[in-house]
């Protein structure tokens, strides 16, 4: 999964803008933009606005699309905002800084001569992140160096990089060998040849391995991410420097045409893609971005080619199918449970849930997917797909209801199967845990999605709230510390006292946007 959020709790944000009419954040997206974004580090920013019951509070303004705090990228202008040359030349100087240190053209002929050193020259650095050459060795003498890199591991860089695990902006969770192995196993029996890989690149790995182990795979496979790092493992063919939430290619037209050339190819036939974009971000822009993708390949189909989409498998918690299927009608969620190495709960094992939340979510029709029965999945003749084993067929719904891998119960009053540990609360008219707020919406928490829950209680409320709530006591305290002052005859500087008002407004302002 790649490194991506937004400029709230992403979520809340997403809750926003799906229409329920709650303060926050939404992102806009413009079909035809007057002017084209400002650019940040991680490419074109988003345009958002602060909502509140539906309607915007504010000026519009632009943020970083991959950043959710603005310690990782502090980008910010408001839409309508003029400004000077001086301003602009150090924001494009302050992006350049921001760069990979090293071209892909440069990480490519590193990398041509990496392979050819003998083993005992093959080193990499742990601090640095980086492969070394015999010229850099002495730069990095004092740095934890690991030698005798072999081409096993110069295939396996997700074994060797470390896992970038800033949650607010690259919470880089990588596939478990059991879920990475049932993908690729799936992708080769549904006979595709051809696997787009945006944010999985653990995936792409094991694709090439197989496809370089078993001369009977023909599978190829090109990884777009967000890590720069990855450049010094692959070729321009295998990989492009891209961020998914605002379709950027970091090498310009160059990677652009790589991807295209590759969804384009035999007219688009047997190319599937498949996307782990990280939970935190939002589904809107993400949406956009996939139907770029499907635009771009549809352009390289023959004019007798029946096929509408480019088929797809988006990985996300369950919890967002009304969202995804919002924007791609034809989707749907498999029981299918995707874990992860180095996620604390999405994973199984004692440190992690008996069942993870991560989904498939695909435009190929489900009863087409085989799902393990090894690992506890049945095929249920009703409903034509393959199910867990806890989620029974509801005669009354007529279909297997569960989401979350429990068995779930039909309430008659819902006239709906429920989670197992809710009841039905009268004075709701609904379906709640036996301990909720009656007083509470109906349709639960906006950042999550559950239902159980309100945005107060939820666990996943992001940590910038707190932030604002503090800065927002202590504009309070402050506050009331000078009407003290002033109703005792202190004597006070006006023009002091109006520019501290105005500048801790602006503080506030930028904290809060």
């Amino acid at each position: 999964m790649a490194a991506h959020g937004g400029r709230l709790g992403a979520a809340e944000a997403e809750g926003s803008a799906s229409g329920r009419g709650r303060a926050g954040v939404e992102v806009v997206l413009l079909s035809d933009p007057a002017t084209p974004a400002p650019l940040c580090p991680h490419g074109p920013t988003l345009l958002f606005a602060k909502v509140s019951q539906g309607k915007e509070e504010t000026r519009r303004f632009y943020a970083c699309s991959a950043c959710r705090d603005r310690k990782d990228c502090d980008f910010f202008q408001w839409e309508d905002e003029k400004l000077s040359g001086a301003r602009l030349a150090a924001r494009e100087a302050h992006n350049r800084r921001c760069q990979p240190p090293l071209s892909r053209t440069q990480c490519v002929e590193r990398y041509l001569k990496f392979i050819e050193l003998p083993l005992s020259q093959r080193r990499f650095c742990q601090r640095c992140q980086q492969l070394l050459l015999p010229d850099d060795w002495e730069k990095h003498r004092e740095h934890p160096v690991v030698g005798d890199i072999s081409i096993t591991q110069l295939k396996r860089p997700s074994q060797l990089l470390a896992p970038l695990e800033n949650k607010k902006t690259n919470a880089q969770y990588l596939f478990a060998d059991r879920s990475c192995q049932f993908l690729v196993d799936l992708l080769s029996t549904l006979g595709f040849r051809r696997v787009l890989c945006v944010g999985t690149p653990r995936l792409h790995e094991l694709i090439r391995l197989k496809a370089s182990g078993d001369k009977k795979s023909n599978i190829k496979s090109l990884l777009l991410d967000i890590d720069y790092r990855y450049s010094q493992f692959y070729m321009e063919d295998s990989f492009c420097h891209y961020n998914m939430f605002n379709h950027h290619f970091f090498d310009g037209k160059a990677a652009l045409e790589v991807c295209r050339t590759f969804l384009q190819d035999h007219e688009g036939e047997g190319v599937i893609m498949v996307t782990d974009p990280p939970f935190g971000g939002l589904v809107e822009p993400l949406a956009v971005t996939f139907k770029k993708f499907i635009a771009m390949w549809r352009k390289g189909q023959s004019q007798d080619n029946t096929h509408e989409e480019l088929p797809i498998f988006w990985i996300f918690p369950y919890f967002f199918e009304s969202r995804i299927c919002q924007f791609f009608p034809s989707f749907h969620m498999l029981d299918y449970q995707v874990d992860y190495d180095n996620h604390a709960l999405y994973k199984h094992g004692k440190t992690g849930r008996k069942q993870s939340p991560v989904r498939i979510f695909t435009n190929i029709p489900p009863n087409k997917i085989v799902l393990p029965v090894e690992e506890g999945y049945r095929f249920c003749p009703s409903c034509q797909r393959y199910v867990s084993l806890e989620n029974q067929h509801c005669e009354h719904c007529d279909s297997c209801t569960s989401k979350d891998g429990r068995k779930w119960n039909h309430c008659f009053l819902c006239k709906k199967c429920v989670k197992p540990s809710w009841i039905h609360c009268s004075t709701c008219s609904r379906c709640a845990l036996p301990d909720h707020s009656c007083q509470g919406p109906e349709d639960g928490c906006f950042i999550c999605g559950e239902l159980d829950h309100k945005r107060s209680a939820c666990p996943n409320v992001s940590a910038s709230k707190k932030v604002n709530k503090a800065v927002r006591k202590q504009k309070q305290r402050r506050g009331s510390k000078t009407k003290m002052e002033t109703t005792e005859g202190q004597s006070m500087n006006h023009t002091s006292v109006t520019k501290k008002k105005k500048r801790r407004e602006r503080v506030h302002q930028y904290l809060c946007s």
